[in-house]
């Protein structure tokens, strides 16, 4: 810090290009945390997006209409339209164990179109099912 300040106090033309390229390089990197921070959150709500799925089964004790509702909640809630699988589907008995996965493809661009390419985030959750069926 305190060769930043001498840097930036000193009268000679070298101290001003060393801190115009130290402004441009730290402005690189914020801009690279700007394109990042949306992937954190998708991988957040993607997380959210599967524990919800899994908690509406284990409720309700099947994977059928209930979760899908469920999903199409979570979707107009989220903005995400992941692809969904489940372990198992239809009835699940007392403490049998179901899991979903969510996928999500994600367009990294780090500078525009420049250097662009997909990244899938998957989202695991399993529960087990607090339903007795007779």
């Amino acid at each position: 810090m305190r060769k930043c300040l001498r840097i930036m106090k000193d009268k000679k033309g070298e101290g001003y290009i060393d801190v115009a390229v130290l402004i441009i390089c730290m402005m690189l990197v914020i801009a690279l945390g700007v394109k990042l921070f949306p992937i954190y959150v998708t991988k957040l709500q993607a997380d959210n997006f599967a524990d919800e799925l899994v908690r509406e089964a284990e409720i309700s004790g099947r994977v059928g209409s209930e979760t899908s509702s469920r999903q199409r909640t979570l979707e107009e809630k989220t903005g995400l339209h992941p692809s969904v699988q489940w372990s198992k589907s239809g009835k699940i008995q007392l403490n049998e164990e179901v899991t979903v996965t969510v996928t999500v493809q994600e367009n990294l661009g780090l500078f525009g179109d420049f250097g662009s390419f997909p990244i899938t985030i998957r989202a695991r959750a399993s529960g087990k099912s607090e339903v007795y069926w007779k």
